[in-house]
């Protein structure tokens, strides 16, 4: 098997869900916001709020593209799903699974959100990003696995790897 691309929407649990599924696989593990954070010495809101939202995207398209792995799990930050070059090429290294929760429980999970980095327009909530973002994800996905409410995350995981065999 291939690279396997989680993709959703700040919040879903790509990174945490990441872990654990390569870690039961036997893949390595990336996430591409440490990556980011780790490049360019900051946070993703520091990034943000220094270079600008756009330096962030570019930044971040360019990371997705360049990509080269194999047996790993790859974990995208939210607005990867954005950067189309970089999702062609994610897509052709790997299987893509679309993380899918629900606003209400992103909400939950996320609670006071405006320093956690999200790369979001000036005046734009979760609501209006996962309006926007939503088709990508369905879009580029090769299997869409739900979180149910109540699943916890090792029931997430069997779900992903259910999804996969």
């Amino acid at each position: 098997m291939k690279n396997i691309i989680l993709v959703g929407m700040p919040g879903s649990g790509k990174s945490t869900l990441g872990v654990i599924l390569a870690r039961r696989l036997g893949y390595g593990f990336l996430d591409t916001d440490s990556f980011i954070s780790q490049k360019e010495k900051s946070t993703l809101q520091g990034i943000i709020d220094s270079k600008g939202l756009d330096y962030f995207l570019e930044t971040e398209s360019e990371i997705g593209s360049e990509i080269v792995c194999d047996r790993v799990v790859i974990a995208t930050g939210g607005s990867m799903i954005m950067a189309f070059g970089a999702m062609e090429h994610l897509k052709e290294i790997g299987t893509v699974i679309y993380i899918s929760v629900s606003l209400p429980e992103l909400e939950r999970r996320l609670g006071n959100y405006a320093d956690r980095g999200i790369a979001m327009k000036s005046g734009e909530g979760l609501a209006d990003i996962l309006r926007e973002r939503e088709p990508y994800y369905k879009k580029y996905a090769n299997i869409t696995v739900e979180y149910k409410s109540g699943d916890d995350l090792e029931k997430t995981v069997d779900n992903v790897i259910k999804a996969l065999s």
